[in-house]
């Protein structure tokens, strides 16, 4: 029977999560499976991956066959390296002691790649944390200029108002006070005039009256 290795998909749309299987390469991609060796997360960075190292290692030695995907993913966690140093040790090329020496050394080389890739990634994000906090402070230091400028002009306006206010009171004011000494001019030469007609008429009077005198006295 044919036997592969796999990927078979779990999860949520935009959160796929694969579920690594050996399954008979007849069967469909999400059917039935003989066994699951881990789990592949592809939405994170580096992509997590948990595998059954010493069942990877045994199914490949049996003949299953991984997909592309799969033998990527196992030769990053070193399965396929191991197989191929356990195929030495068959030959006669070394012994297991030196097959596990070799394993232990490309082991710890691909963990100080990880680790310098996940240092790497860190301080990446800081900066472009830092970057983000940058940009966003100067966005805030614009609007806050800008709601100064504003408030400024509003304070300029108003001020302006203010004192044009004033003005027009002060205006109003003297246009009063002119209003007044105009109405007592007016009273005065009012009190003139009666004064001046009421003296007319008096000397009007008291000439009527001589020359009533004078007239009776002459016949």
């Amino acid at each position: 029977m044919p036997v592969k290795i796999r990927l078979q998909r779990k999860g949520r749309k935009f959160s796929a999560i694969y579920d690594i299987v050996v399954a008979d390469s007849r069967a469909p991609r999400d059917g039935k499976f003989i066994e699951i060796l881990g789990q592949y997360k592809p939405g994170t960075n580096p992509a997590t991956i948990n595998l059954d190292f010493d069942k990877a290692v045994d199914w490949l030695q049996k003949g299953a066959q991984p997909t592309d995907t799969c033998r990527a993913i196992l030769s990053y966690k070193g399965v396929m390296y191991k197989k191929h140093l356990l195929e030495g040790v068959k030959k006669g090329a070394f012994d297991e002691a030196e097959a596990e020496k070799r394993f232990d050394t490309w082991m710890k080389e691909k963990e100080a790649k990880i680790q310098a890739k996940k240092e790497k990634l860190l301080l990446s994000n800081k900066d472009a944390r830092n970057a983000k906090f940058e940009a966003e402070s100067k966005v805030r230091e614009a609007r806050a200029a800008e709601l100064a400028k504003k408030n400024a002009a509003l304070a300029a306006e108003a001020k302006a108002e203010e004192e044009a206010e004033k003005v027009v009171e002060a205006a109003e004011e003297i246009v009063e006070a002119v209003e007044n000494e105009v109405s007592e001019v007016e009273a005065a030469v009012e009190a003139v005039e009666e004064a001046v007609e009421k003296a007319v008429e008096e000397e009007t009077s008291e000439s009527e009256g001589t020359t009533a005198e004078e007239e009776t006295k002459e016949s």
